[in-house]
C-alpha cells in the first residue's frame, strides 16, 4: 500500500508544480507582455500627468476635489476616501442613521451653491467600490454656477466644457453617459486657469 501511495504521489506533486508554473508564472507574464505591448497606458493603471510629465492621479480612481472652484466627485467611502487600498462601499444599510446623517448633510452643502434645485443622486451617494472617476453630465452641469463663481467665468463656457467632455455609451447603448472629473477639472484648468 506504501507502494501505491509514493507511486501515486510523484504525479501528483509533478503536475502541481508544473502547473503553478505555468498559471502562477507563465500565463501572467505572458498577459502582461502581451498588455504592455497592446495597451500600455491601460497597463499601467492609465495614468494622468501634467505638462510637466508629474503623474497627477488616473483616469480609473477618482479623487477629492474640495475646492469650490473644481467640479467635486461622488462621495467616497473607501478608507478616508479615495483611498485605492481601502476600495470598499460603507455597507450603510438604507435605514441607516450615520448613512441618512451623511447624505442630510451633503444634501444641505449642496443646496448651498444651487438653492431649490434638485440634487443630483450621484453627488450625495457613494459608488460601491467608492472609487469612481465620473459622475454623470447632469451632477457636473448642477456644479457649474458654483464654479463659475468661483472662476470669474461665464457659466455657458463651463456648460459646454462639461459636454466636450462627456462620454457617450459605447455603440450608442453600452454603459451611461459619463463625465471623468479629473479630466473635467484639468480642461477648466486650461481655459480658466485659477488665480
Amino acid at each position: 500500500m506504501l507502494k501505491d501511495f509514493t507511486t501515486a504521489l510523484r504525479p501528483a506533486i509533478m503536475l502541481t508544480l508544473l502547473f503553478a508554473a505555468l498559471l502562477g508564472l507563465a500565463y501572467p507574464a505572458a498577459i502582461t507582455g502581451v498588455a504592455q505591448l497592446v495597451a500600455p497606458g491601460a497597463a499601467n493603471g492609465s495614468l494622468v500627468t501634467d505638462a510637466s510629465g508629474k503623474v497627477i492621479g488616473s483616469s480609473l480612481i477618482g479623487q477629492s476635489f474640495a475646492s469650490d472652484a473644481y467640479f467635486h466627485g461622488r462621495p467616497s467611502a473607501a478608507g478616508k476616501g479615495y483611498d485605492a487600498t481601502a476600495s470598499s462601499g460603507s455597507n450603510f444599510g438604507p435605514t441607516s442613521k450615520a448613512l441618512v446623517d451623511r447624505i442630510t448633510t451633503d444634501l444641505a452643502a449642496a443646496h448651498t451653491s444651487a438653492p431649490g434645485s434638485n440634487v443630483p443622486a450621484d453627488l450625495v451617494t457613494a459608488s460601491a467600490s467608492g472609487l469612481d472617476p465620473d459622475i454623470s453630465p447632469e451632477a457636473a452641469l448642477f456644479q457649474v454656477a458654483r464654479v463659475a463663481k468661483a472662476r470669474s467665468v461665464e457659466a455657458a463656457k463651463l456648460a459646454a466644457l462639461v459636454d466636450a467632455n462627456t462620454a457617450h455609451p459605447v455603440l450608442g447603448f453600452f454603459g451611461e453617459p459619463r463625465v471623468n472629473v479629473l479630466a473635467l477639472n484639468l480642461a477648466l484648468d486650461r481655459i480658466a486657469p485659477r488665480r
